[in-house]
């Protein structure tokens, strides 16, 4: 096996590492929209809302849309992530058995 085919397996790794982390960090921003969201469900009419250093008083009606929306984008980019895992892991697999199979020659 040349040099070059590990290198290349090496950087798949990689990738997958990446996306693993970068899924995990949408899902963790999706848990906390959605808890946002369940608080905001709680609430009174009186709301506000975090921008930068400051507390802004919202609209309940526009900061639960803004939330669902952002709770589709969240689950679109996670769905994203799932599939090019589940290529990358697969592509990772492939190279793995193709090592197998030359370390054994």
């Amino acid at each position: 096996m040349d040099e070059e085919k590990i290198q290349e397996m090496q950087l798949l790794e990689q990738k997958l590492q990446n996306t693993i982390l970068q899924k995990q960090a949408f899902q963790m921003e999706l848990a906390e929209t959605a808890s946002a969201l369940a608080e905001l469900e709680k609430s009174g009419d009186e709301v506000f809302k975090i921008i930068g250093q400051l507390m802004i008083k919202s609209e309940k009606s526009k900061m639960k849309e803004e939330l669902l929306d952002k709770q589709k984008i969240l689950n679109l980019r996670i769905a994203s992530l799932d599939k090019q895992e589940k290529i990358l892991a697969e592509q990772s697999e492939k190279f793995r058995e193709e090592i197998t199979k030359y370390s054994k020659k």
